[in-house]
């Protein structure tokens, strides 16, 4: 196998031939990044370009369909010809003269006869390597398809021989005559962001970390048990149990928004935990009684800052039945030894209102010092401005913590 596909006269560019190259490396690279293509074919005499899901597995291209579309019905015996586009727009380029404004990207045309894919098995294992380009792990994390679903679905298979890339990555060209124009010429970036997963109402299972898009170790939760308490990630399907253990004035009574009155008001409270949690700012974790499943409260990291090895502790809500147990000082050890011990922190830090004088001698017990006042730092629901105490500790400082915190657990 070459490092080059061989040029054909169809794929030959007859127009900025300087943007064309048949490199095999390139092509894959484009086809992988991509997650969807344009499928143009002939039915009747008459042109379809249709979007299409695809995967590549070697030189060859799998194309997903139904076995009832228009294309499967027209492959099938000796396949279909049919031309494949991916595009991946990497900028737009703005010129002084609207002649030559352009596109950076980078985009592949694959022509060909595209065979349909009869073999049982071979569908199996496309359909599988497809599920995990939406997300390495996916195909062992999901139900593989039934035999009533295989017969469903339409896999044509396309070799890839001819093949060829084309790509713009520069800036604008003007005509000289336009260079003293005044107007504003240069590159915009573009590329493409996973946002925030939406989870559907009844799953209980977190997002998982193959997802494209998901967040480092710092964003991400971990599930870490103990004998008082177990933290899991934070899920919609948390809500029932969150309300019912927090529905108590007293637990709000400190924090800078006011107490959820319904299980709708505190759904928006996870939905805004997740996605900070997805854009890097939070690991959001709830808190439950490992013997029973009985959700306790919740509390997270905030304020993740990678460069500087640094993470909050923070957002923390349990219900008042918990108070004055061992889950808070279990809870805050087991987020301790995964922030200094297993992501490297340099430091932790805590923020609380400084009329909380309980939430205060709770962190001073864990072994971290007061390092200060931010003063009107937050606004309290009622309208006034909360002075912070801010709280630390440090990596030289934790391993005496952490000995004593282990001391009061085993004592307790």
């Amino acid at each position: 196998m070459t490092d080059l596909y061989t040029p054909t006269e169809r794929t030959t560019a007859t127009r900025y031939r300087q943007r064309m190259s048949y490199q095999r490396d390139k092509a894959h690279a484009i086809l992988d990044e991509a997650y969807d293509c344009a499928v143009g074919f002939v039915v009747d005499g008459e042109p379809r370009v249709l979007p299409n899901l695809h995967v590549r597995v070697g030189d060859t291209l799998y194309l997903h369909g139904s076995t009832g579309a228009r294309m499967a019905l027209a492959a099938r015996g000796d396949g279909i010809p049919v031309c494949v586009t991916v595009t991946l727009l990497d900028g737009l380029v703005y010129a002084r003269s609207q002649f030559n404004h352009s596109a950076n990207y980078r985009s592949v045309v694959v022509v060909g006869v595209a065979r349909p894919v009869t073999d049982p098995a071979e569908k199996a294992r496309f359909l599988a390597v497809l599920a995990d380009k939406v997300g390495a792990g996916r195909a062992a994390d999901s139900r593989p398809p039934s035999r009533q679903e295989l017969a469903q679905t339409s896999v044509l298979a396309l070799p890839l021989v001819e093949v060829s890339v084309r790509e713009r990555a520069a800036g604008a060209v003007d005509d000289p005559e336009d260079r003293d124009l005044p107007h504003w010429a240069g590159v915009l970036p573009l590329r493409t962001v996973a946002g925030p997963p939406v989870t559907e109402p009844e799953v209980t299972a977190a997002p998982p970390a193959y997802l494209p898009g998901a967040p480092s170790a710092w964003q991400t939760p971990a599930v870490m048990t103990g004998r008082h308490v177990r933290l899991e990630p934070l899920t919609p399907g948390h809500l029932p149990g969150l309300f019912e253990a927090l529905d108590d004035d007293e637990v709000w009574r400190f924090l800078p928004r006011p107490r959820p009155a319904s299980p709708a008001e505190l759904a928006d409270e996870i939905t805004t935990a997740l996605r900070d949690q997805w854009e890097g700012r939070r690991a959001a974790w709830a808190q439950v009684d490992p013997a029973t499943g009985t959700v306790i409260g919740m509390t997270s990291y905030h304020d993740i800052d990678t460069d500087r090895k640094a993470v909050g502790i923070g957002h923390t809500l349990v219900g008042r039945r918990w108070w004055r147990t061992g889950v808070n000082t279990e809870a805050k050890l087991m987020l301790l030894e995964r922030a200094f011990d297993v992501l490297g922190a340099e430091r932790v830090f805590w923020y609380t209102d400084i009329r909380n004088e309980r939430s205060q001698q709770a962190i001073a017990r864990l072994g971290a010092s007061r390092d200060g006042v931010i003063r009107r730092h937050r606004l309290r629901p009622d309208g006034t401005w909360r002075d912070t105490v801010l709280f630390a500790m440090t990596v030289e400082e934790w391993p005496a913590a952490a000995r004593r915190l282990r001391d009061r657990l085993d004592a307790g």
